[in-house]
């Protein structure tokens, strides 16, 4: 039965509480402690119950109870204090403006299908969206001029529970975002604002919601609005749910979409960033756009939209990416090749590789790499791995110079560090630690903390890790309605003082959960050492089509079963934010086994270290950089194997090797005072080495300094004068596609004279180039040396430019360069020829090379 009238109940605060409401609001109580004290003093039982989520809690306090805490000075004196540090944080200026104080605030765009913002807000599903939250928390500390764009999922992703036995099943309950730090945006005149995208027959429309994240906007669009079809309300029920016909409407909504929502809210970035390719369709956008209102051709809007453009992928595995057959790109994107002048061919052979099939389906890491001027991976490995996986979109490029930067993520180090830990911080490191977190030079100070202070403080963290899933084990346990043997049994689950393993993530099959359940006896003697035990705590979601992920699950389940594992290995469900943060701070140690290449970068592991937990894993991802035996273990150093099989087998064998030979030995290493003193010396070099450089402060800046403000730049070089210099740019590139295949290497002479080269001496080389109607300007000549490897190729070279001489008769050009000799082996050299200008970043022309 449809209601008559409907509208929202809000609590009636008193006027001494009315700081609640604006508190609750805003995320900024999520990673500052003493605000989310505020509302733990309020009802602590009621906070835990509604998953810490400030707005639904002030919907449930009785007003009896709201009364008696208005009139608590001592209460009302902390909300003041608390808020008036909000107000101080919100007014005051950071690192960007004090920075850059005389300069523009450039606004920037970033689009994510997902973001993990709070346990509160269950609209993530796992690494990529929680570092996105943390990417907004950081710009909000950094007041970074960044307005986020995502998708408002009515269900999120699933709730993880298992049957009796093992297997997971998912929940999707339903979000009620009146009851969240969640708020609609409306027109002037109170109705939701509403944007409205294309579909097949029909234009669906969808409502703008706004989160506060600190100084932050993040605004998100949600179809279940009552003017759609069914259909059309579902596309964003759920993350990752659904075919690949729901898949490219949540993209087409979320880039396209996002896009037309920026115009509503009246903002104008100048750059954009992509997080994954999810939301690429909004350079469509953006080009229509710059051709109806500014009269460009196709090429000179995609010339201005690609210089403003950042694309980080996060994939290191081609099937990870998406991609759509060309029915689905035809179904719902018909309408953009009319209006952009391009065939459907041409349409499709955006998101495609060179001299693609009739069928090759559209990828959208393609196409965004191809529409965007700055692109990364993730860590320097993924950077590598990426130049690799992608070089069909640069065929006539050297894979290292494949333009993919390798930018290692990081963590919002306030979001994860315990209050404990954090209070430690405060005594020792002073405020720096907090307001600089990228300053190595603060960090040092933590070798200053006395020993027994920080190991107490850890223990603490462990014990109430152990507390915790002692209360979580038991709590499902009874939903399952086992007996009272096995709720008792739960309560003596763990040891508080035993040395605490941590493995959570995403039940992928890549990850090997089960990898240290490879050689159960060994395990058994391991975890049952008399006086050394030793516990391991499993938590992580598999995707609910992913059916060996949730195998996994269950044989972690069934082995923690056995009586040998009964009290040492316990698997948490439904892991979220909340578990993820009780097991960072409290772990003391954090395992890691993905088949290498295969993690991107991984973050957890940089969460445990700012807790000062140390790392084992497989040099993979993050830990490729972040890896030192001072503060941590390397399972094998990087080999690659043809056999899993037999890869599993080593690599088991030396992971327990590890646990039996170093690491359980240094934690049990105990002197009179009990304190084990190595083990906390590798504590203090994990915080002081990783967490200032594994942290979002870091790496936000280092997006802001090196691509938001040239990306800015570049978009107010090109749009100046009508967009001027857009179309000579054009005209040049369409110059250079008509002339270069005339352009040809005549000759290549050295000085050498058949006799070799000797360490230390120069080799001069000349070349003589027809330009083939092109000028010196229009053209860069390279000289390309290296080592050459055991095939005698030359891969690894690098690149000289080569100086232009003199002008011969016939359109002919002499070049000349000295090649030096730093070392002696066989080496080898080649001549090519390209564009000249920053001309490697676009796709269209740096594929036009002549290689002698």
């Amino acid at each position: 039965m449809r209601p008559l009238r409907t509208f929202t109940v809000e609590p009636d605060l008193p006027e001494a509480l009315i700081p609640l409401r604006e508190l609750a609001q805003n995320l900024w109580w999520y990673w500052h402690g003493e605000a989310q004290n505020i509302f733990r003093r309020l009802d602590r039982q009621a906070w835990e119950e509604c998953n810490h989520n400030p707005v639904a809690l002030l919907g449930t306090i009785s007003q009896d109870r709201l009364a008696k805490m208005a009139n608590d000075d001592g209460f009302i004196s902390h909300l003041l204090r608390v808020y008036s540090d909000m107000e101080y944080y919100m007014s005051s200026k950071g690192w960007w403006p004090r920075t850059h104080e005389h300069e523009q605030r450039p606004l920037v765009a970033y689009f994510s299908a997902e973001f993990g913002l709070s346990e509160c807000l269950p609209i993530y599903s796992g690494g990529l969206g929680v570092l996105a939250g943390d990417h907004l928390k950081s710009a909000s500390d950094l007041d970074i001029p960044l307005v986020a764009i995502g998708l408002l999922y009515q269900q999120g992703y699933f709730r993880q529970r298992l049957n009796a036995d093992g297997w997971q099943l998912e929940l999707f309950p339903r979000n009620d975002f009146h009851n969240m730090p969640v708020q609609q945006v409306r027109n002037e005149d109170g109705s939701p604002m509403t944007i409205s995208v294309e579909f097949p027959n029909r234009n669906v429309l969808a409502h703008v919601w706004k989160i506060q994240v600190g100084r932050i906007r993040l605004f998100m669009l949600d179809t279940n609005v009552p003017e759609n079809i069914p259909e059309d309300r579902h596309i964003t029920a759920q993350l990752y749910g659904g075919d690949q016909e729901l898949r490219i409407r949540q993209e087409v909504l979320l880039g396209i979409g996002g896009t037309r929502m920026l115009r509503a809210l009246n903002l104008e970035p100048k750059s954009f960033h992509m997080n994954e390719g999810h939301s690429a369709f909004l350079t469509l956008e953006r080009i229509r756009c710059l051709m109806d209102e500014n009269g460009l051709s196709f090429e000179e809007a995609r010339e201005a939209v690609a210089a403003s453009n950042i694309f980080t992928t996060h994939t290191p595995v081609p099937a990870g990416n998406d991609a759509f057959e060309p029915w689905l790109i035809e179904k719902y994107l018909s309408h953009y090749f009319e209006h952009l002048g391009l065939s459907k061919d041409e349409f499709l052979n955006l998101g495609r590789p060179e001299h693609p099939g009739e069928n090759e389906p559209f990828n959208l890491t393609i196409f965004a790499m191809r529409m965007s001027s700055f692109r990364n991976g993730v860590s320097k490995l993924h950077g590598n791995v990426s130049r690799k996986m992608w070089s069909s979109v640069w065929p006539s490029l050297p894979i290292r110079e494949i333009p993919i930067d390798g930018l290692v993520n990081g963590v919002h180090t306030l979001t994860w560090i315990s209050h404990d830990m954090a209070s430690l911080f405060d005594r020792y490191l002073g405020p720096g630690w907090y307001e600089k977190p990228g300053d190595q030079n603060v960090w040092q100070a933590v070798q200053h903390i006395p020993d027994e202070e920080l190991w107490r403080t850890h223990e603490r963290r462990r014990e109430r890790l152990v507390a915790f899933t002692r209360r979580r084990m038991k709590k499902v346990l009874a939903k399952r309605g086992v007996g009272a043997s096995e709720l008792a049994a739960a309560e003596e689950t763990l040891d508080p003082e035993a040395l605490t393993i941590g493995f959570a993530r995403r039940f992928a099959t890549y990850k090997r959960a089960n990898l240290i359940l490879a050689d159960l006896e060994r395990l058994s003697r391991l975890v049952n050492r008399h006086g050394k035990k030793v516990q391991i705590i499993f938590a992580g979601k598999a995707h609910p089509r992913d059916n060996p992920g949730k195998d996994l699950i269950r044989q972690i389940v069934h082995t923690a079963r056995n009586e040998q594992f009964l009290k040492s290995l316990v698997f948490l469900e439904d892991y979220d934010m909340n578990v993820a943060r009780h097991m960072v701070q409290g772990v003391d140690i954090w395992l890691n086994t993905p088949l290498r290449p295969m993690e991107a970068s991984g973050t957890s592991g940089m969460k445990v270290a700012a807790n000062g937990g140390l790392n084992i894993s497989i040099p993979d991802g993050w830990w490729a950089e972040g890896y030192d035996p001072s503060h941590g273990w390397s399972i094998g150093a990087g080999e690659a194997y043809d056999d899993l099989e037999y890869q599993n087998t080593v690599e088991s064998q030396a992971l327990y090797d590890l646990l039996e030979k170093e690491i359980i030995p240094t934690f049990y290493d105990r002197g009179s005072d009990n304190l084990p003193r190595k083990w906390i010396a590798m504590m203090k070099s994990a915080i002081a080495n990783l967490a200032p450089v594994f942290n979002t402060n870091r790496m936000v800046q280092q997006y802001a300094e090196h691509y938001y403000a040239p990306a800015a730049a570049h978009w107010d070089e090109l749009a100046a004068d009508g967009f001027a210099k857009v179309k000579l740019q054009c005209a040049w590139k369409k110059k250079l596609m008509e002339k270069f295949g005339n352009v040809h290497i005549e000759s290549v002479n050295d000085d050498m004279d058949g006799l070799g080269a000797k360490v230390g001496k120069n080799i001069a080389i000349d070349t003589v180039i027809n330009s083939g109607g092109l000028n010196t300007d229009d053209i860069a000549v390279e000289l390309y040396f290296g080592e050459l490897d055991d095939d005698g190729q030359l891969n690894d070279g690098q690149a000289l430019a080569m100086r232009y001489v003199e002008e011969l008769p016939e359109g002919r050009y002499k070049y000349t360069a000295e090649m030096p000799c730093h070392q002696s082996g066989m080496t080898g050299y080649t001549v090519r020829v390209m564009p000249g200008g920053n001309s490697r970043h676009d796709t269209r022309i740096s594929s036009l090379i002549h290689w002698a």
